[in-house]
This record gives structure tokens, C-alpha cells and sequence, in this order.
């Protein structure tokens, strides 16, 4: 018979183990919710630093107001208020690339900017010329590839997202201000002379780098975005049940829209 191995957890009759640990015994009341999500899977527990960078990222990406994704998760619960998980999931689904999983595009975007770097022998950077020496050459290889710069602008803070600094000011208190981190700040620096225009470093684009620096691989960064929103997803939800705004947004659609028949 073949064996499903598995790292996580496993249960029998009278016990629950999650990652090694008695789950009643030696994790219930004794570890946070952001210590275990970073545990489930980095396969360590974080230290304190990186506890507190990590917990900030996820702060940063709870909630923005009444974007595409808390309306759909409204929205759907107003068609289907039976259906909290289907309204959670409706609000989870435009997690791309323009909402949320900015955070994942933007560290693979500085993650290969310093392979390519190191690949061919060089060294990181040890001072700030040196890393807009590198940020230039990964701006300039997006523009002329005609792809966007991940991480740049903001459709609501277009003079500056207020969790860029902040972040960066935690993960310089722990020491954790890294590689990933150190290539978005000058990313910031040098883009307007190559794109023509200044743009914010937005926090989706300052979580992406943080949780590089933590260690972790864009291809799991995504995954830690919408498990950040979806604590506000919920939030939204619950806001909904006691507060309805769902059905006000669909008549106001409703009666704003403009029928054209089909041309041709």
C-alpha cells in the first residue's frame, strides 16, 4: 500500500498533532494564530523579530475599505446570505494581479532581479549606489520587456501608501531589513528617471519584499495575502449581517445602468 506522507498534522482517536506538537496540550493557548501560519509553512517557528514583521504583513493586508473584493464578498451574500463560505470565497477569487497578488508579483520581480545578479558572480550591493545600480537594470529589463514595475503606484495613495514606511521602519527594528527590502526602496528611488514619473512603493509591493527577506518563496506569497484578507473579508461579512449594504449597491448599478442594444 502506498503511503500519503504528510509534515502537518494527523489525528486519531484521541489526539490531534499539528507539526509535532500535541495540538490541545502543547499549542492551544500557547501559540498565536501568525506564529502557526508562519509554522505551517516555513516548517520552523518563527523568532520574535520575525514574528513581528510577519504579523505587520498580514495587518497591512487585512483590509483596504470597499474594494472589488469585499463588494463581491457583500454582494454575494446579499444573493445568497445562506452561503457565508461561497461570499468568502467570491471575495477571495479577484485576489490577481492587480489586487493582492501584487505582493506575490513583486517579490518574484526582486527575487530574480538578485539571482540574475549573483549568477553570474556578482556580490550584493554594500551601499545605496550600488543597489539603484541594480534596481536600474531591473526597472529598465521590465520597461523594455513592456511589462509593469510590481510594486509601483496606488490608486488611492498616489503621493505615498502610509505601510511602506512603517514596514520598513519594523523590519529595520528587528534587523530584518534584507536584501528584497533594500532592492524595493531603491527600486523607489530610481524608476522616475527610467519611467518618466514618480510612483509610490505600495504596501502590497513592501509585503512581497518583507516576506522574502523572511525566507519565504513567491510562489506561497499569495497565499499569505489572501489569508490576510480574508480576516477582513470576514469582518465585512459580519458587517453585512448587521448592516446590509449589499442590495443599496445592486440598485444603485440597477438603476444607473445604460442599455445599448447590440451593434451590427
Amino acid at each position: 500500500m502506498t503511503g500519503y506522507p504528510t509534515s502537518i498534522g494527523s489525528s486519531d482517536e484521541s489526539t490531534i498533532t499539528l507539526l509535532g506538537k500535541n495540538l490541545a496540550d502543547e499549542l492551544m493557548g500557547q501559540v498565536g494564530f501568525g506564529e502557526l501560519a508562519f509554522w505551517l509553512v516555513a516548517m520552523r517557528r518563527p523568532t520574535p523579530g520575525e514574528l513581528r514583521v510577519f504579523e505587520s504583513v498580514l495587518v497591512a493586508l487585512a483590509d483596504h475599505g470597499l474594494t472589488p473584493s469585499a463588494i463581491a464578498a457583500r454582494l454575494t451574500l446579499t444573493g445568497a446570505p445562506e452561503s457565508v463560505q461561497g461570499a468568502l470565497a467570491a471575495g477571495l477569487l479577484g485576489g490577481g494581479s492587480r489586487f493582492l497578488g501584487v505582493t506575490e508579483d513583486a517579490g518574484r520581480f526582486l527575487a530574480d532581479a538578485l539571482a540574475g545578479h549573483q549568477e553570474v558572480g556578482n556580490e550584493l550591493p554594500t551601499t545605496d549606489d550600488g543597489w539603484d545600480n541594480l534596481a536600474r537594470a531591473a526597472v529598465r529589463a521590465q520597461k523594455e520587456a513592456g511589462r509593469l514595475v510590481p510594486g509601483l503606484g496606488h490608486p488611492v495613495h498616489k503621493n505615498g501608501d502610509p505601510r511602506t514606511p512603517a514596514l520598513l521602519r519594523i523590519a529595520d527594528e528587528e534587523g530584518l531589513r534584507g536584501p528584497h527590502l533594500r532592492l524595493f526602496e531603491a527600486v523607489g528611488r530610481v524608476h522616475p528617471e527610467l519611467l518618466g514619473r514618480t510612483l509610490p512603493l505600495n504596501g502590497a509591493g513592501v509585503c512581497g519584499a518583507a516576506l522574502c527577506d523572511l525566507g519565504f518563496h513567491g510562489d506561497i506569497l499569495r497565499g499569505f495575502a489572501l489569508l490576510a484578507r480574508a480576516a477582513g473579508l470576514v469582518g465585512h461579512l459580519a458587517e453585512e449581517m448587521r448592516r446590509p449594504i449589499g442590495t443599496a449597491v445592486y440598485n444603485e448599478v440597477h438603476h444607473a445602468t445604460e442599455y445599448q442594444p447590440p451593434s451590427g
